[in-house]
């Protein structure tokens, strides 16, 4: 290493740190915080990124904090004292969030995951369509600060504890809502009590509402509606309700793909449900297995035990033995005729009688 900072020399060893729970290859287990961590590499922020994950399985963080709109972390690094660290984002507007809860509570595929803890990945769309990207879209985004010396922004200071914050978002998806400006007990009370006001109006169908309408019987078209509002294709917009104060909220995901087909009546489809959209076989089609198929799976044994020839010789006799079937087994087609006294004729046409005799 050359320049300013060619004296420092290793960390300092830090005992009950912060250790990334990947000790080798990609950190993040879950879609968000690997996102988060793609969106991160993909500002070409170089070694940088590399050296930080290194400090992050060494345990070199201390603590990470996260709040609205800002992350903080202390970092032990070559010197006695911890370096500070700071990572602030814009949270979103009060007046976004309502926009964005109004059209998570629309849908109710949304409200049962975020209800049961789990972030679907259809949510980053959701987010985009209300106008407030959930990752940041540039570097520029972010306020990174660090009390080390050295001037890179992010320093492995920083990029340590983007790691580790990948590793919170993945611990509890809510962090990366918190850090957006929305906690988890606020956001899941306003999705109730949204939902609870739907189910009142009688107007949760599960979560879809006609195309081209807003939920409460306008037309979506007369609607002024978000400009980031998606399109359903044919000039019109894809809307799932409407909120309080009647503007559409988009619809995204399953909802979006719905929107363009006609709605049809309840009754329709709960006659439609058990019958399947192709005619089904009599019998399911079974592959065909030969009597010798588990010894062709098994292999070749070993030289000591007959190699490639024993094997030979064992199918030869299992298709040998497959060709006998039991009486009871085989078709009715396929069994010796008798005649009127329960004689069977033979190959040489004699019959055995059931006496144990032969009939000439």
């Amino acid at each position: 290493m050359t320049g300013p900072f060619a004296d420092y020399g290793r960390p300092r060893r830090v005992e009950g740190g912060l250790r990334a729970r990947s000790t080798r290859g990609a950190i993040g287990r879950s879609w968000w915080s690997r996102r988060f961590l793609e969106v991160l590499e993909s500002f070409a922020l170089g070694t940088r990124l590399t050296r930080g994950r290194s400090y992050a399985r060494a345990g070199q963080v201390l603590d990470l904090d996260v709040a609205p709109g800002v992350v903080t972390a202390r970092v032990q690094g070559s010197r006695p004292r911890p370096y500070q660290v700071r990572i602030a984002v814009e949270p979103f507007p009060a007046a976004r969030w309502e926009q964005v809860e109004a059209a998570l509570a629309a849908q109710a595929f949304f409200s049962a995951r975020l209800l049961a803890g789990d972030l679907p990945a259809e949510l980053e769309e959701l987010f985009a369509a209300t106008g407030v990207p959930l990752f940041p879209a540039g570097v520029g985004e972010l306020d990174q600060h660090c009390s080390c010396p050295d001037h890179a922004v992010p320093c492995k200071h920083l990029a340590a504890t983007f790691y580790l914050l990948a590793e919170a978002f993945d611990a509890d998806p809510f962090e990366l809502l918190h850090w957006r400006g929305r906690r988890r007990a606020d956001l899941l009370d306003r999705l109730r009590a949204l939902r609870a006001a739907t189910t009142d109006r009688g107007g949760d169908d599960g979560g879809t509402v006609a195309p081209g309408s807003t939920g409460d019987g306008r037309d979506a078209a007369a609607t002024p509606g978000d400009p980031g509002t998606p399109s359903t294709g044919d000039g019109r917009k894809a809307v799932a309700a409407a909120d309080d104060d009647g503007r559409a909220v988009p619809a995204v995901g399953a909802a979006r793909a719905l929107a363009p087909l006609p709605a049809a009546p309840l009754a329709d489809a709960l006659d439609r449900f058990w019958v399947p959209p192709v005619p089904l076989p009599d019998r399911p089609p079974s592959l065909a297995t030969g009597p010798d198929l588990l010894l062709r799976q098994l292999g070749a044994p070993a030289a000591a035990l007959g190699g490639p020839g024993l094997t030979e010789r064992l199918g030869r006799a299992y298709r040998e033995f497959g060709r006998f079937r039991p009486e009871a087994d085989r078709p009715e087609a396929d069994r010796p005729e008798a005649d009127g006294d329960g004689a069977e004729a033979d190959g040489d046409g004699a019959a055995t009688t059931s006496g144990g005799g032969t009939a000439t």
